[in-house]
């Protein structure tokens, strides 16, 4: 019987330091843990070690440029990705970490305290059952559902002028056309879907971003 070997986790890329800038240690320390302690915890796949780095970490990471300093919600945190990944980043951004499941809300806190993260708030719920009152500036999500389902859950929690920002895949487009009428009830404008990484990463970082609400007048 032959013995299989453990996967090899990713190097880091050089595209890490300039991404974190100051803030690379934190990124190191949050990877080494997602490393170690991943899999065993069911926060990522026993596949995900050789391309940690670049599919999942600075995939995440590309997006910081995006935020607004504020209140962003990242809905269905799981891993810290976005989540974690874009408080590193951001240190002017606060991050409200949405997860409903007990053992990753125990996570993100274990890696919010250690990282000494103090721009990050950790919420045990599901989208749906966040109340009104005090709305984000920002939301984002990655992983979660098709936009369709994705928006009616996340634009009620955002400002008038706020911002969806969601990392999707290759089907963006489709997904887009499907949610039609999401879009339309929410009152999103400004739609688009920009491609980040190209040259840095193997794989474009794909995000759709829109506006809710005051639509500009002509």
């Amino acid at each position: 019987m032959t013995d299989v070997e453990p996967p090899v986790v990713e190097a880091e890329p050089a595209a890490a330091a300039e991404l974190f800038g100051t803030r690379i240690d934190l990124a190191r320390r949050f990877t080494a843990a997602l490393a170690e302690h991943g899999e065993e915890r069911g926060l990522i796949g026993p596949l995900e070690l050789p391309r940690l780095w670049t599919r999942h970490v600075l995939n995440c990471a590309l997006m910081a440029p995006l935020l607004r300093p504020g209140r962003v919600a990242d809905i269905g945190s799981g891993a810290g990705l976005p989540g974690l990944v874009l408080a590193i980043a951001r240190p002017d951004v606060t991050m409200v970490l949405v997860e409903p499941m007990e053992r990753r809300i125990e996570w993100l806190q274990e890696q919010t305290s250690e990282l000494g993260l103090d721009n990050v708030e950790i919420v045990r719920a599901r989208a749906e059952e966040i109340p009104f009152g005090n709305p984000f500036d920002q939301v984002t999500a990655r992983a979660v559902s098709a936009l369709s389902k994705l928006i009616p859950m996340t634009a009620r929690l955002v400002r008038q002028g706020g911002e969806l920002v969601f990392l999707k895949g290759a089907s963006v487009e489709k997904e887009i056309e499907a949610a039609a009428k999401a879009i339309r009830k929410a009152d999103l404008h400004d739609i688009e879907v920009l491609e980040l990484g190209t040259g840095v990463l193997p794989e474009v970082t794909r995000v759709f971003r829109a506006k809710v609400g005051t639509r500009p007048t002509d």
